[in-house]
């Protein structure tokens, strides 16, 4: 069974950056639609971005699109996001999750995704 683990969060200031890692074991990223998910407090899961098995093969929500970079590295099965410029609504709880699919998993269920990571808290202060 695969098993993902997030790492990277942390505290940072308006306009900062944050690389977000999932390392993978049990399975290899390659092989999966990968997403990052992110909730809020109070909120509901937001879908962040995610790729797919190709080279390229990535999308990302608007309200991160232009600040964020998804990719991975399959010699370390991990999967990164880049998140620059941050910004107060970023705070959240990110999640990595993992699909068997060929393109890009655009959805925040959870229960849409085969693998799911115990998340890791990014909090943007102003």
């Amino acid at each position: 069974e695969m098993q993902l683990v997030e790492s990277g969060g942390g505290w940072v200031e308006v306009g900062g950056s944050l690389r977000l890692s999932c390392s993978a074991s049990g399975g290899s990223v390659s092989d999966y639609a990968m997403s990052w998910v992110r909730q809020a407090p109070g909120k509901e899961l937001e879908w962040v971005s995610s790729m797919g098995t190709g080279p390229g093969d990535t999308i990302y929500a608007d309200s991160v699109k232009g600040r964020a970079t998804i990719s991975r590295d399959d010699g370390q099965n991990t999967l990164y996001l880049q998140l620059n410029s941050l910004k107060p609504e970023d705070t959240a709880i990110y999640y990595c999750a993992a699909v068997k699919n060929l393109g890009p998993w655009c959805s925040e269920s959870r229960y849409e995704y085969d693998y799911w990571g115990q998340g890791t808290q990014v909090t943007v202060s102003s």
